[in-house]
Parts: C-alpha cells; structure tokens; sequence
C-alpha cells in the first residue's frame, strides 16, 4: 500500500470538520466545512491555493428557521455557479431535521458571492452533488418515511440546474426521484453517500452501509439507461463515502470512512486499499476518517472528517486541528 502524507492543517479558528472539494476556474482547491464537531460553528467554505495559502471564501448563508448552515458536497457548473448540499439533518438534532437545502450560489467578477438560491429545501439527508448536462444529481442517504423490513430506503434526486424552489416530500413518490436503493446491513445503517459521474455518462453511486458501488448508465439527456453493482469486495472495502475518477486511467478512488482507507476501484473491477491509517490524530498525514478524495495537482488529496465513532469506524475521538491527507496516484 501507498502512504499518505500530511496535506495540511487546517485554521482552527473556521474550520473544526472539512467535506467535499471542488476545483476552481483558477485551479484553487475549495473546501466545503459543515463544522458539525461544534454545535456554535456554522458552516463555510474555504480557497486553498498551489501554495497552500488557506483563506475562507465565504461563510454559506444559514437556514432562516435553524440559524445554520452544513453544507457537504459541492459541485461546480460550466458558469461556475456552486451547488451545495445543505445537511442540516446529519446531526440528528430534532430541529434540524428535514430542513436540509440544495442550495446554487452565484458570484461576481471578484468571485464575491452575489447571490444565493435555493434550488430544493425540506429535505431529509441531503450528501452528494455531481452535475452531468443541465441536471443535478443529488444523494440523499436516507428516506425514513419508506424503511422496510428490507432494509433503509435512500435516493439521488435530480434537479435541473435552474431549478428554484424545490420542496421535497422525502418519500418513494417524490416526482424528482432518479433512482432509489435500499441498504441491507443492520449494523451501519446509512444509505447512499458518494458520487460521481465520468465524462461518458457513467454514475457511480456509493451504497454507504453495504459497502458496494453502483453503475448507472445515462443517456445524452440525463436518463436512466441500465444499473448494476460495479464493485464490492468486503476484505478491501466497508463503506462507501466520497468518491473521484481519474479520467487518464479509469480508475475510482472511494473514501473508506470506517476503516480510514482510500480505495481503489479499477476499470476491471478490482478492488483494492490504496492506503490506510489505524486510529490516529492526521496530525502526521494519517487517513483520519477520510470523506472524500480530489485529484488536484497530480495527487489525490482527501479531507479528514475526523468525528464519527460507533463499532463500525476505526476513528475514536475528535482531535483539532482538522487534517487533510495526500497520497501520490496510481500510474494504471
């Protein structure tokens, strides 16, 4: 296996729990900060430039009814307007949930924000955005409402870019569902988290709780052609956050936040641990709870979630400052 080595710390001042990237028109690395590991820290995203200067961008505007913002995936447009996933309801808190937002942010020539819309809101759960043609696909990793003796319900949504306005029902009738899934494993409970989408319209979506990735073939226009289970090897991988192809190689990268590994999904379907920490601070570059993996500047880069502990995640306490980890690619 490869090992990681210390990306950078990250100011504790504004940031206490990093997510989801996205990379610039200038090639700046952006860093979506929900800040769930204080209840007093709202959510922002942060501009890390090749130097690895870090400056908050901007402080995501907050729900008018819970004060706040947790914001998780992000995704940039051909405009360079970014998505946001809202995740209000990630903490459990009652009265967060079902006030998550998908939310479209515009800026000016400055990169300033100039405006802030609301694509969708009264959502459950909302995780991961990708963006392929004139659609949004959003994860939702739960649907609490529709549970079945099966197992947990969860979906991707999709949006159409302009959309405003949204309001999602959370439930199997929602007219903007894409796809639906059900996750089977009693002990991790969590749907599907992780996404991406290749340039040939390929959707790999990550079953978080069953550990498996999905393929879902799109047409020209966005729909559904065919799915199937594209990977799942239990020894190498147990559970499926964020998630990045390397379009040079073909190769998906998959954020294994329980056993704090990144992973590698080849074109094959071989699957196999890139690299891997045991329980750690990230202090020294260490995988500490990794959310999700970039390619940026020729390495893969992965934000350290660092928060989550139960029986299922090799993590075990929360440690400040918060940790991003780098690991150099594979050459096929």
């Amino acid at each position: 296996m490869k090992e990681s080595r210390l990306f950078t710390l990250l100011p504790e001042e504004y940031v206490c729990t990093p997510d989801s990237m996205a990379i610039d028109k200038n090639g700046d690395l952006i860093v979506s900060c929900p800040n769930y590991a204080d209840d007093n820290m709202s959510g922002c995203v942060i501009r890390i430039d090749k130097d690895k200067n870090i400056t908050k961008w901007f402080d995501v505007p907050v729900h008018p009814l819970t004060g706040i913002a947790r914001n998780m995936g992000i995704c940039f447009d051909k405009e360079w307007n970014l998505y946001i996933c809202d995740n209000q309801g990630w903490s459990g808190q009652e009265k967060l949930i079902n006030h998550g937002r998908m939310l479209r942010v515009e800026f000016d020539e400055n990169r300033q924000m100039k405006k802030c819309i609301t694509v969708a809101d009264g959502m459950e759960h909302p995780n991961g955005v990708k963006i392929y043609g004139n659609y949004m696909y959003v994860t939702q990793s739960y649907l609490t409402k529709e549970n079945t003796p099966e197992g947990l319900a969860s979906c991707v949504y999709r949006f159409p870019l302009d959309a405003e306005g949204i309001n999602i029902t959370n439930t199997l009738k929602d007219e903007h569902i894409f796809a639906t899934f059900i996750t089977r494993n009693p002990v991790c409970v969590y749907g599907v988290d992780g996404i991406e989408i290749d340039k040939n319209g390929n959707m790999y979506i990550g079953n978080y709780g069953d550990a498996e990735i999905e393929k879902l073939v799109l047409n020209e226009q966005g729909d559904l052609v065919s799915r199937e289970v594209y990977a799942r090897n239990p020894e190498e991988l147990n559970s499926t956050d964020g998630m990045i192809i390397d379009e040079n190689t073909g190769i998906l990268y998959v954020a294994d936040f329980n056993h704090n590994a990144i992973v590698a999904v080849r074109p094959d379907r071989t699957v196999k641990r890139l690299a891997q920490s045991p329980d750690c601070d990230g202090f020294h570059g260490e995988l500490d709870q990794p959310g999700e993996p970039i390619i940026w500047n020729g390495k893969i880069i992965a934000s350290c979630f660092d928060l989550v502990t139960d029986e299922t995640k090799f993590n075990t306490a929360h440690e400040l400052p918060a940790t991003m980890a780098e690991i150099d690619l594979l050459d096929e």
